[in-house]
């Protein structure tokens, strides 16, 4: 029976926040961001092991954080962009699984993620042939700009879906897309669909969302406190 493993990816450095630590370790509600991602998983009676995956110059993990889930494993395999990061942490567990066990691929930084949200993903995708991801479709215009940021032209929102994490693949089937990719993917789906597959969009929820500016903090912890 195939089994389910976590990585995340948090060997960034979080430029676009302009804060002192990398994004995962700001301050949530009292805990640092990476917290609430493990945490998760953690409770997840169907996730088997949870990777976390580190720049090797990272300074800001403490040994406190090793001890967040009997799942956990550190691997310092960090590389030059997020593909090349998760390809590095496919290779650090390939003694650890199956080819077709399902890997999740979560944002370090993406800490809304419910228990519920979660269940619904792997209960989806646990029989699918290929595998999917959590995605919000949208609901705002879209708006091409030209040079001198004016609209160039309105772009048709039917069928265009916002991407979330987790993102869900077998673990050969990802390997292979993601060493295989011609260029940088912006995501595990977009490997995938390199190699001609198709994944399954998964409704997500607007609180997991990822944190990536300033305001997305706050947005995201007015959620939680409503929650």
């Amino acid at each position: 029976m195939a089994r389910f493993h976590v990585i995340i990816p948090a060997a960034g450095s979080g430029s676009r926040m302009g804060a002192d630590a990398p994004k995962q370790y700001l301050n949530l509600h009292g805990k640092s961001l990476i917290q609430y991602v493990i945490k998760v998983f953690d409770q997840a009676i169907k996730i088997n092991t949870v990777h976390v995956l580190l720049n090797q110059e990272d300074a800001h993990w403490r040994s406190t954080y090793l001890h967040l889930s009997s799942k956990l494993q550190v691997h310092y395999c960090g590389g030059d962009t997020r593909a090349h990061t998760v390809l590095n942490g496919l290779i650090a567990i390939e003694n650890q699984v199956e080819a077709e066990d399902w890997v999740l691929v979560h944002d370090a930084a993406r800490p809304g993620l419910s228990n519920r949200l979660l269940n619904q993903l792997l209960s989806t995708l646990e029989k699918d042939e290929v595998g999917g991801l959590l995605a919000i479709p949208l609901a705002d215009t879209l708006k091409r700009a030209d040079g001198e940021q004016r609209v160039s032209s309105t772009i048709p929102r039917n069928d265009l879906w916002q991407a979330q994490t987790p993102q869900m693949f077998r673990y050969a089937t990802l390997k292979k897309a993601l060493a295989e990719f011609s260029g940088t993917p912006t995501d595990e789906a977009e490997a995938i669909e390199a190699l001609g597959l198709k994944p399954k969009l998964v409704t997500g929820e607007l609180q997991n969302l990822k944190v990536t500016y300033p305001q997305d903090l706050a947005v995201l912890s007015a959620l939680l406190s409503s929650s």
